[in-house]
């Protein structure tokens, strides 16, 4: 339960300082007004986008890199010349 609370304002925390890293890029780029706040959540849910891409392509890279580099399996005994 205690660690729910933890990861939930991690995340709120990552989301917010996505959103005014993005809200400081719309504003130096030109941005005013009302469009001010469609760049930032244009920007945000982009960059949200392609982090909740990264995360399962890295776990399948990791995977793949294990199994290029392992010789035996784990469940296997290698074979013994004799």
């Amino acid at each position: 339960m205690r660690s729910q609370k933890i990861f939930v304002i991690l995340s709120l925390v990552l989301i917010m300082s996505i959103a005014l890293f993005s809200l400081g890029i719309a504003y130096a780029g030109g941005i005013r007004g009302i469009g001010l706040l469609g760049g930032c959540f244009f920007l945000t849910f982009g960059i949200i986008a392609v982090l909740a891409q990264m995360i399962p392509a890295t776990i399948l890279f990791s995977s793949f890199i294990r199994t290029v580099f392992s010789f035996t399996r784990k469940n296997e005994l290698p074979i013994r010349s004799t």
